[in-house]
């Protein structure tokens, strides 16, 4: 006891070096004697100092002294050291390091220091994001939850759950190191925090079109239709043609194409298909790659991880797949909205229903479309193929079926770029319009009624909202129009509502779409609000393909908050119902709707005759 208290008053050598002498002595039972309980007070206080002057990690190893003096009974000053320890790596930033202080302090700790330390670490994790410090903070994030564990239900100051904020800060992260070539440091990367956000392990894939392995060993590629020209849309607004600011899309239509991929991998929900060391996607693969915010692996229903270069992406590896003989594709990003589903899921049913795409391959749809996308797909299909429901799991595929997007479509350009304004080909839309009206025909479906006058309800949506809506509907009544809400229909009662109308009403969105059903000589007024990079071209070319004619209406826009396309927005009716008084008949009181002049009159000559309802200019 005489030479460690010689020793706690020798201050020569330095803290580090009395440190390494006194675990000598410590460690000696005949210098212990019986008075280790004055050593490990002494100890304590020592660690105390030490840890005071910023001296965490020797505080750490005074404190290891005197738990090992204490024995049984060295609770207190195990789980002391252990979180000197894990403040000293932080310090220097060596989180590989803190495993084995993070485990001492679970297993020691009966709940009453790790709060206290989950709470530090939480705060700097949120204090180093502030400041752009993306690694550290991911780490400090990474022990808080490691620490707390997931009983913890940690949620970050901005109101993400620890383990989404990790994932996110580590997509920023990986799609840096990409874009400076540095796949190797990526996949590095995120092996250090891929147990805590439960991730699989990343692999480098090169990013291919279908066409590209044309002719390759278990690719079997037969094109349906050549490059051909799409004609230009005629933008009609009414007001003088405003000048858009999003990018005219091409007008030339890829290649359709049929494409069999035997034994790969593809992920529902996404549009990700690996085949050996290749990632099949042609939008990755396109010229204009660089522009383009690719989303796979980025919504929150996404079961992958990916994050894509130029040429390379990084896809998480399946490990524990869903194994199917044979299927059609039809599942892929975004397959639950109907404006996507319709624009690019849709049109493949024109290549499965090809006499080259073999007969016996079932049809695989993602389980969380809406019974409406299975009832188009069984409408399409002219083979009677069962179809599979796939479940958010990676599908190890014996032979998969591959059919193209009609143009380029791309999701999101990326910030900066302006918006791609896509414009479709008519000759596959009119095909699939001719095919779904023959079969709802068959069905008995098209009851042969005219002249309805509809408004499309949008109250359902959150987002582009149009608030003043139903002032709008009750303004719209007197004159014949009838409210409708399409994703409370049948696909085949939409089809039937649209075909019927001779003037539709409603706000530019995914329900639009089934303008592609109406007769040619039915009006369509689109409500939109007053961003300027909206999909007009879009909306033109797809529903103008039918023979109908659309006209934009651009309201006041209200909130923009998230996505601009998405903003809310309100139309005056007076707007809206200038465009019936300057062309019906005034209504004699006592009269009804169905007593006003013929709606074919009425909506023949409407649009027609507004002042600038003609082409937008270039």
């Amino acid at each position: 006891m005489a030479q460690f208290l010689e020793l706690i008053r020798d201050h020569r050598g330095g803290p580090a070096d009395l440190i390494a002498r006194l675990s000598a002595v410590s460690t000696d039972p005949e210098a212990a004697g019986s008075q280790p309980s004055a050593m490990i007070r002494h100890l304590d206080a020592l660690a105390f100092r030490l840890d005071s002057t910023d001296a965490p990690g020797l505080a750490a190893q005074a404190y290891e002294l005197a738990a090992a003096l204490a024995g049984r009974d060295g609770d207190r000053w195990t789980l002391a050291a252990a979180e000197a320890r894990l403040r000293d790596l932080c310090a220097q930033e060596r989180f590989a390091e803190a495993g084995p202080a993070i485990m001492r302090l679970r297993a020691a700790d009966a709940r009453r220091l790790r709060p206290k330390i989950v709470k530090a670490f939480m705060d700097k994790a949120w204090e180093c994001e502030l400041r752009g410090e993306a690694e550290p903070s991911v780490q400090y994030y990474r022990l808080a939850l490691e620490l707390g564990g997931d009983e913890a239900g940690l949620i970050t100051p901005d109101g993400d759950p620890v383990a989404k904020k990790i994932k996110n800060s580590r997509r920023f992260q990986l799609d840096a190191l990409i874009e400076a070539g540095a796949y190797a440091e990526a996949v590095a990367l995120h092996e250090t925090t891929r147990h805590v956000i439960r991730a699989g392990r990343l692999a480098s894939y090169t990013m291919v079109s279908a066409a590209t392995l044309a002719g390759q060993p278990g690719i079997r590629y037969t094109e349906l239709r050549p490059r051909r020209p799409i004609a230009e849309p005629q933008i009609k607004f009414t007001e003088p043609p405003p000048p858009l600011t999003s990018e005219p899309g091409e007008l030339e239509a890829p290649a359709q194409y049929l494409a069999l991929v035997e034994a790969c991998h593809a992920f529902p929900r996404s549009n990700l298909v690996i085949k050996g060391e290749h990632l099949i996607y042609d939008l990755a693969a396109h010229p204009r790659r660089g522009d383009v915010l690719l989303q796979d692996g980025v919504n929150p229903d996404q079961i992958v991880m990916a994050a894509f270069g130029d040429r390379q992406a990084l896809i998480e590896v399946p490990d524990d797949s869903l194994r199917i003989e044979a299927g059609l594709s039809m599942f892929g990003l975004q397959s639950r909205n109907y404006g996507h589903w319709f624009c690019e899921f849709v049109p493949r049913m024109l290549a499965y229903n090809d006499p080259r795409c073999p007969v016996d391959i079932p049809l695989c749809i993602d389980d969380h479309m809406p019974a409406t996308h299975e009832e188009v797909v069984r409408l399409l299909d002219t083979r009677d193929r069962p179809i599979v429901r796939l479940p958010p799991k990676p599908v190890a595929f014996g032979l998969l079926g591959l059919a193209p997007v009609p143009a380029f479509f791309p999701f999101e350009m990326k910030p900066g770029r302006r918006v791609y304004d896509t414009t479709w080909p008519s000759d596959i839309l009119i095909d699939l319009r001719t095919r779904i009206l023959d079969g709802a025909r068959e069905r008995g479906a098209l009851s042969g009624r005219t002249g309805r006058r509809l408004f499309i309800s949008r109250k359902a949506f959150a987002q582009r909202q149009l608030v003043n809506e139903g002032e709008i509907a009750e303004a719209l009544r007197p004159h014949g129009f009838e409210v409708i809400t399409p994703e409370t229909m049948t696909f085949l009662e939409q089809v039937e509502a649209f075909h019927t109308a001779d003037l539709i009403v409603g706000s530019s969105s995914s329900a639009l779409t089934n303008g592609l059903f109406c007769r040619p000589e039915c009006r369509i007024v689109g409500l939109i609000h007053a961003n300027l990079g909206f999909n007009f071209r879009g909306y033109t070319s797809f529903i103008e393909a039918g023979g109908a004619t659309i006209t934009f209406l651009r309201g006041q826009t209200v909130s923009e908050e998230g996505h601009a396309f998405h903003a809310n927005y309100n139309v005056a009716p007076r707007e809206i119902l200038s465009l019936l008084d300057r062309e019906s008949s005034p209504v004699s009181e006592g009269d009804t709707p169905a007593k006003q002049r013929p709606v074919g009159t009425i909506v023949g000559r409407m649009i027609e005759a507004l002042p600038f309802a003609r082409r937008n200019g270039p």
